[in-house]
């Protein structure tokens, strides 16, 4: 029998993958489009950055400033990344509660379900126009699929994801659930 992943674990595990993303990107590559509408590969870096950091103000916890993805994004994640997993690896800060979206929540279970979602899927979008390794994992495509099927027609919100798009019956897998999420590859 295995033991349930806990979010400090998901998250080391996420988080190394979107780290091997973003350090196999070409130094030449980082300003071209990545496959969220209007967006550089460096974009999708800070956007990662702001809204890890962004997640731990309704707990009034903070990652200490760092190095900018305009500088370097591969710096700017780390710094990032090891901010989160040291709040998510003391159970004190990452189990305050907080009131979210959908209610009553705490930040362990946030970074859990949306902000894994977000470091399967942009790292994908990291990798995919970067030329790089964009495999996502099966245990990542089922949690993706699941995710999806949690929050329903939710997961269309501003911001959140684009319409589905359409694609052939005989796609592979990540295909077909990425297109859920309006990636075309």
């Amino acid at each position: 029998m295995t033991t349930p992943e806990s979010t400090a674990d998901r998250y080391r595990r996420l988080a190394g993958v979107l780290t091997r993303r973003i350090e196999a990107v070409p130094s030449d590559k980082w300003d071209i489009a990545s496959t969220c509408a209007g967006w550089s590969i460096r974009d999708v870096v800070k956007h990662l950055v702001d809204t890890e950091k962004g997640a731990l103000e309704p707990v009034g916890l903070s990652i200490p400033d760092g190095p900018s993805a305009d500088d370097n994004p591969a710096t700017a994640w780390a710094h990032t990344r090891d901010g989160m997993q040291d709040i998510l690896d003391d159970p004190a800060r990452a189990n305050l509660e907080y009131d979210g979206h959908f209610g009553k929540t705490d930040l362990a279970s946030s970074i859990g379900s949306f902000y894994s979602l977000d470091l399967i899927v942009h790292a994908w979008d990291i990798a995919h126009p970067a030329g790089v390794d964009a495999t996502i994992a099966d245990q990542d495509l089922d949690f993706v699929e699941a995710f999806i099927e949690q929050i329903g027609d939710n997961i269309r919100m501003e911001g959140v994801c684009g319409p589905a798009v359409e694609v052939p019956e005989s796609a592979d897998r990540q295909r077909k659930v990425l297109a859920q999420l309006g990636r075309e590859v």
